[in-house]
């Protein structure tokens, strides 16, 4: 399944408490039950004003209907084409 790197521009974003943080994670999570298996969250990361979204799905247009029943912003989708770390040096 294709995976893709979503760019949310929240301003404030590195300033949400862990129980901001949690209600937000919960939405998603429950968006992702109603959707089912088909899209999967995988992890964010949070800076200052973003929030970078690791997602694997079959679809851009799966990803824009979980953000749009969750009521989350998307400012870019991409498409990750290779993935590398460390073990590619080797």
């Amino acid at each position: 399944m294709p995976k893709y790197v979503i760019e949310r521009e929240m301003s404030g974003a590195g300033d949400l408490t862990s129980d901001q943080l949690k209600e937000i994670s919960q939405t998603s999570c429950d968006v992702l039950d109603e959707l089912g298996p088909k899209i999967q969250w995988v992890q964010s990361y949070v800076t200052d004003n973003k929030i970078y979204c690791i997602y694997n799905a079959p679809s851009e247009s799966k990803i824009r209907e979980h953000a749009e029943k969750g009521g989350f912003p998307i400012s870019k989708i991409s498409k990750v084409s290779t993935i590398i770390d460390p073990i590619t040096a080797e």
